[in-house]
């Protein structure tokens, strides 16, 4: 009998351990893992900032002192809209800051470029500062003292750079850095809003980090005044555009919809409809609206995923490249494996799972970027590698 039971014990055990192999090395096929080690320091609410806000025509720069025993308080100043101002940026995780000049006035940034520069695409990195910034020190982006160093190259951010994470206000503000420190040396850095940029912008912070609802709270605003017309980081973000067409390739973070090769909009008309609508929750209704397509969760270019449900033929994909006369359009928002090209090199799918500032996953994650160079794509990989794609 108790041989019996032994047996059937060990072909369970058998059993179970083969189903527990299929069933991770199905997770790790579709991307899924699992977080664990959170770190504390995620929570650290002392010297977060800065927090600016436009207030009787200057600009209010506000920082956040203190810690939950001695209580906290906030160190304001104000700036005049007419002078830049040096602020600095903690990162709790390494206990260090970096530091850039902030200049009040913002403009919307053009639809069309047309050059010889470099291009690097990286998109979702979904507040990972750290794995953000030190992929672009492995791929001479910039060097070891945070300097821009990728000359008249552009940097495109292909969306979904907000949410998922504890390092949000300090991705949006290395970004403004690197965005006013490349254009001097002719370089140019692109951020083209995913559908988590216009979330937060919409005042739906389901996905953001915990500690940004206490951070607001501390400023005393709501969480939807953090990126409102009157937050410089809400008025900065309101003036990006959700596609652009970068020597000769088209970047958006969703895709672009069959129907768009049917309608008249140009470029530069989706993005001025769009970025009309940034801080509009759309919802479906039954009257007819013609900018409908724009604005769709499922169809609109910042939350589009046509490209990998088999849906599509390769005719259509193609008409809508002709339409804004592209060569292949560059997309991140649906999770791949591996940055790849699908439908015959038309579509470069870049959306990665980057790993997270204050938290380990099983399996490890790691970065990719996209490099387009002489009309050639290349993988890069986090240590710098890199692999003709």
């Amino acid at each position: 009998m108790m041989k019996l039971i032994l047996h059937n014990l060990k072909h369970f055990m058998i059993t179970t351990t083969i189903l527990l192999m299929g069933l991770v090395g199905f997770a790790v096929s579709i991307g899924a893992d699992v977080h664990y080690n959170d770190n504390r320091l995620m929570y650290k609410i002392d010297q977060s900032g800065p927090f600016a806000f436009y207030k009787d025509n200057q600009l209010a720069i506000n920082y956040l002192r203190g810690n939950r025993t001695d209580g906290y308080s906030v160190d304001k100043q104000s700036v005049s809209l007419n002078k830049t101002t040096s602020v600095k940026v903690y990162f709790p995780l390494e206990d260090n800051h970096f530091e850039f000049q902030l200049n009040p006035t913002i403009k919307e940034p053009k639809t069309h470029y047309n050059d010889q520069g470099a291009i690097l695409a990286i998109s979702d990195i979904e507040s990972g500062y750290k794995t953000f910034r030190d992929f672009l020190i492995a791929n001479s982006v910039i060097n070891q003292e945070l300097e821009w160093t990728f000359g008249n190259g552009h940097l495109v951010l292909v969306g979904d750079f907000t949410d998922r994470g504890y390092s949000t206000n300090q991705v949006l503000w290395f970004i403004y850095k690197l965005e006013q420190e490349a254009m001097p040396h002719g370089g140019t850095v692109h951020y083209i809003l995913g559908n988590h940029e216009i979330k937060n912008l919409q005042g739906n912070y389901q996905k953001a980090g915990k500690r940004y609802l206490q951070v607001a709270a501390m400023l005393g605003k709501q969480e939807v005044e953090m990126f409102d017309d009157n937050a410089f980081l809400g008025r900065w973000l309101h003036s990006k555009n959700s596609v652009e067409l970068i020597n000769g390739y088209l970047f958006v973070h969703g895709g672009i919809h069959p129907d768009l090769a049917k309608a008249d909009w140009s470029l530069t008309d989706i993005n001025q409809i769009v970025r009309q609508n940034y801080r509009k929750a759309y919802f479906p209704t039954p009257e007819k609206n013609k900018d409908a397509l724009l604005l769709s969760l499922t169809k609109g270019p910042s939350w589009y995923r046509g490209y990998f449900d088999n849906s599509l033929s390769q005719a259509e994909v193609e008409s809508g490249l002709d339409k804004f006369g592209a060569k292949a359009v560059i997309v991140g928002h649906t999770p791949q494996g591996n940055i790849n090209t699908q439908y015959q090199g038309k579509v470069i799918a870049i959306d990665v799972n980057h790993p997270k500032d204050y938290r380990d996953t099983f399996p490890s994650r790691h970065s990719e970027g996209l490099l387009i160079e002489n009309n050639q794509y290349f993988r890069l990989l986090e240590d710098g590698t890199k692999e003709v794609l």
